[in-house]
């Protein structure tokens, strides 16, 4: 039997039975005819082809619900649909992908380190919620998700780390044929979001073959998907899996998350992502903008005669004598050591012979300018007198003055103070790689450094240098090695995010005890926003050492957590809502 035939003998047995039972995130018309949206928790998708009165499907795309974002697909006249609301409805910039199933080939390659599966606990819908907001997409609630865990219409599947759990991906599903007996026999996939920390690579690639694999056994035809149509990585995806261009199009409504898709491009687009999570949050509550320099970060807020020049999340409220502590590392030890907080041992760089001493005293050293940022210059780990002079060289390259700081174990946290309030708190995780049994390690680090820069826009990459060079060889590799399938290779000792480091939220399990440490090294500093770098044994525990504070902190690594909110409320307090006032 046919794919077609066994759709009509379906829709044949289901015939009498009322199609409104099919599942409750499915809406139709009254009269039973299968005029049909569907409820996917980030918005609803509605089928353009089950209409047949034009103006009403303008009507149902604009009762779309706030902080929700709607799609009508599969329109015959968009064009038509749009002339009803011109002033409320776009045509979406994105392309419709399409694989004929019967023609989908597999693969014989299983994800390493982690698993695909179907969504199966609350824990999961609460992890795949958190994923999608920090992804800034619309993320549907926990409660919706784990609702409809058992919808026949939408499926939703995850990927989880086989090491420690975490859900490391998501995307949904939407059947067609459950939806509304399409006699075409389609499907579509939605919401594909990998977490830009993952450490493995294939994870979209594995959650998409799922939703493949799993509507062709269900003997759907066709899998449908939309995708930016600037997004070339995740089009080289589709068309390596198979899927082809096909004209069907889309509308959206002109809410204030579709808005770059339909102003055209803006002064605040060149902006970095550590500068305009602030200026959209700005916008969001009509705060005006005003661009100095995109390219350095640099614009301007004002309302209501305020005006306040700001440089990322460095403002102007944060005075040139703060700024000047977190500048010089010396001085911002000797202030959080004098406020009575937990410090590693330190000495300034004076003669090679004094740094040795040094490191003969703490067996291990940390060597890093005084000033500069984005982890530039710093070693960890020294534990070699030719290390050793290598590493003050490297760090004269950046600031002539020269740390010599005792070495800490623990976990690199980094805490987000703002207005003297924690904010956020993540643990970093120094770039490694994975071995796949057929790279070298030199090839696996240009590999995660390509994976690093696509997830952070440019943001993240792990350096060719000696550093790693000695990392890889402290850990007892050479650069052109094979490392063996599934191995974990640690190829930076630091964990800043620029040098390739992962960063992961802990906030919900940060103690009262590192929570109140935060607070009052930033009150030391006299800073009123700052991210306060410790080392911590457990984020759930009460020991410490902080190593240094950052005057201009990257808010947008912090998402979902509401740093950008905090920000602005501290800029321009009247526009916060009431519960942050208290």
């Amino acid at each position: 039997m046919s794919i077609k035939d066994r759709i009509q003998h379906r829709l044949k047995r289901r015939r009498g039975a009322s199609l409104t039972n099919w599942d409750p995130a499915v809406r139709h018309r009254d009269d039973g005819q299968p005029e049909t949206v569907v409820d996917c928790g980030w918005g609803r998708l509605i089928f353009g082809q089950t209409f047949h009165d034009l103006e009403k499907l303008a009507r149902c795309l604009q009762d779309e619900r706030p902080g929700k974002r709607d799609v009508a697909l599969y329109l015959r006249d968009p064009h038509v649909v749009l002339s009803y609301a011109p002033q409320d409805l776009f045509l979406d910039p994105s392309h419709t992908f399409r694989l004929w199933l019967e023609r989908y080939q597999y693969s014989h390659r299983r994800p390493k380190g982690f698993l695909v599966r179907m969504l199966n606990s609350q824990a999961d819908a609460d992890a795949v919620h958190r994923l999608y907001a920090s992804r800034r997409m619309v993320p549907p609630s926990a409660e919706f998700i784990w609702e409809h865990r058992a919808s026949r219409v939408v499926q939703c599947w995850v990927a989880e780390d086989e090491q420690d759990g975490a859900i490391l991906g998501a995307v949904n599903g939407v059947d067609h044929v459950e939806a509304f007996g399409d006699s075409e026999g389609g499907a579509s996939l939605w919401a594909l979001a990998v977490d830009a920390q993952a450490p493995y690579p294939g994870i979209g690639e594995a959650l998409v073959r799922q939703v493949c694999e799993f509507y062709q056994a269900r003997g759907r035809a066709f899998l449908d998907l939309s995708v930016m149509h600037d997004n070339r990585n995740a089009i080289r995806l589709y068309e390596k899996l198979g899927f082809e261009r096909v004209p069907v199009f889309a509308l959206k409504n002109k809410n204030a998350f579709n808005e770059p898709l339909f102003i055209g491009k803006t002064p605040e687009a060149n902006l970095n992502p550590y500068a305009t999570i602030i200026v959209n949050e700005a916008r969001r509550r009509g705060i005006g903008v005003e661009v100095i320099d995109a390219e350095g970060g640099y614009f301007a807020l004002s309302l209501g005669g305020r005006r306040i020049v700001c440089r990322e999340s460095l403002s102007e409220l944060t005075t040139a004598v703060a700024m000047s502590r977190c500048d010089d590392k010396v001085v911002t030890q000797r202030l959080i050591r004098r406020a009575g907080l937990c410090v590693p041992d330190q000495a300034q760089y004076q003669a090679l012979d004094q740094a040795e001493a040094f490191l003969t005293n703490h067996k291990r050293i940390v060597v890093k300018p005084a000033r500069g940022e984005q982890g530039a210059g710093i070693s960890v780990d020294i534990r070699d007198p030719k290390d050793l002079e290598k590493a003050v060289k490297n760090a004269q390259r950046i600031c002539e003055t020269v740390i010599l700081e005792q070495f800490c174990t623990g976990d690199d946290l980094r805490v987000i103070v703002i207005d003297f309030n924690v904010v956020a708190a993540a643990i970093r995780k120094p770039a490694h790689v994975v071995g796949t049994g057929r790279h070298t390690i030199n090839e696996l680090i240009q590999i995660q450094s390509r994976r690093r820069r696509a997830a952070t826009g440019g943001e993240s990459s792990i350096p060719m240098d000696d550093e790693t060079e000695r990392c890889v060889r402290l850990a007892g590799y050479g650069m052109e090695d094979m490392l063996p399938e599934g191995d974990t290779l640690i190829v930076r000792k630091t964990a800043n995010l620029h040098t390739g480091g992962t960063i992961h939220d802990v906030t919900a399990d940060l103690s009262p005890e590192l929570a109140e440490a935060a607070r009052q090294a930033a009150r030391a500093l006299d800073i009123p926003v700052t991210g306060l770098d410790f080392l911590v044994p457990d984020v759930k525990g009460s020991e410490y050492v902080i190593i240094e504070a950052n005057e201009r902190p990257g808010l947008a690594n912090h998402e979902p957590q509401p740093t950008a909110e905090r920000f602005v409320d501290l800029l321009f307090p009247q526009t916060a809502t009431r519960e942050n006032r208290a």
